[in-house]
């Protein structure tokens, strides 16, 4: 939070690779470096927009050689999921990540109470998530 400087990498990880190896360090794509003096916030999709045009392409397909096989093949690949943090996710997905709806599982059953003296919203009906018997729950 001191910092007045922010660096976002986005990383690609192939999944088709074994467990043991696709997380390694060598199996990491970096694909993008967003350098900022602040998160890239609602402009992060200018900076993704190379990388969707790719993936796009890929989802279609890329004609490929295969040296082993020494033949050629269509090179395919899908996004699976992201990896990041709260105000980031409100970024990529364009869920508000603040105020009355603010969790994007119970979107409008939020069970939320607006706290006048502290002038805003305290979140308290995630209870409902533990089990029945839990003693955190009553």
């Amino acid at each position: 939070m001191s910092t007045s400087y922010s660096t976002w990498p986005v990383v690609l990880i192939p999944y088709n690779l074994p467990p043991w190896l696709c997380m390694k360090k060598s199996s990491f794509i970096l694909s993008i470096i967003i350098p900022r003096e602040k998160g890239p916030g609602n402009d992060i999709d200018i900076y993704l927009q190379p990388l969707i045009e790719k993936l796009k392409q890929l989802w279609a397909g890329v004609e490929t050689y295969d040296v082993l096989r020494k033949e050629n093949f269509y090179l395919r690949a899908a996004l699976l999921w992201t990896i990041n943090d709260f105000p980031a996710y409100a970024n990529l997905s364009g869920w508000s990540t603040k105020g009355r709806y603010a969790c994007p599982c119970c979107a409008a059953q939020t069970c939320l109470k607006w706290l006048y003296n502290g002038k805003k919203f305290s979140y308290m009906g995630h209870h409902r998530w533990l089990d029945g018997n839990h003693r955190f729950r009553f």
